[in-house]
């Protein structure tokens, strides 16, 4: 009676994990609308500018009791001697010194300066998902979307390399999501799969369904099966 039993459960396992399978698919839902590789133009070569929790050290010439090492702040201001604080987010270095060097004119009577970016605290990508050591990634030089997902590790053997979301939120515009397909990739068909992130990108990569798919059978099958019957991981 018990043989015929578990049979019986073993048969609708089966069933259920078959069914499982044929409606699988690689469904990902967005607060916002998905599009292709190419609909965000690629992040460009350009002139650095200053990113939040940037180190900068601002020097004077002729007036070395001013010099200053300084962090820009969560809200992209910095704070200085004599002239008090300073947006400094979205300006590249010289145009900060150029800002800087107005203000001072007004309080010495010779000044020269320069801002110097010590450490880029805000170049970052965020990679999370499936790969080895989700988090921030510093972004030094152009970096691709492969080359971010290597250095944190690379993807794990449970990844859907397919169907991999960015998410990137441009300048007074609300955030655009990405699919791309390193497969294409790795295998030289479309190398226009892997374009270069930009800072404050988030990089997603997803579970494959085979791998939720193991799971489930894990945690809701083998663990909670009255009698010990063989399933077959796939």
């Amino acid at each position: 009676m018990k043989t015929t039993e578990s049979r019986l459960f073993s048969v609708k396992v089966c069933s259920v994990v078959l069914f499982l399978l044929a409606g699988c698919g690689p469904v990902v839902k967005n607060p916002v609308p998905v599009g292709q590789p190419g609909t965000i133009a690629p992040y460009p070569a350009q002139e650095y500018t200053i990113n939040y929790g940037d180190q900068l050290d601002v020097k004077f010439f002729y007036n070395s009791e001013l010099n200053e090492q300084i962090i820009v702040r969560p809200d992209g201001r910095i704070a200085l001697q004599l002239i008090g604080e300073v947006s400094a987010v979205g300006l590249t270095p010289q145009q900060l010194t150029d800002l800087l060097k107005e203000k001072y004119s007004q309080e010495l009577a010779k000044c020269e300066l320069t801002v110097i970016v010590r450490n880029f605290g805000g170049n970052k990508v965020f990679v999370d998902g499936e790969v080895t050591s989700p988090g921030l990634q510093d972004i030094v030089g152009p970096m691709t979307l492969r080359q971010a997902i290597a250095k944190a590790g690379g993807v794990t053997r449970t990844a859907r390399t397919n169907e991999i979301i960015v998410i990137r939120t441009a300048s007074g515009r609300k955030p655009v999501v990405m699919t791309a397909d390193i497969n294409k990739v790795n295998d030289g068909t479309d190398m226009s799969q892997d374009f270069l992130v930009a800072p404050h990108d988030i990089v997603y990569v997803p579970r494959s369904p085979i791998a939720n798919l193991n799971l489930w059978v894990e945690q809701y099958i083998k663990n909670m099966t009255p009698v010990p019957i063989a399933i077959p991981i796939l």
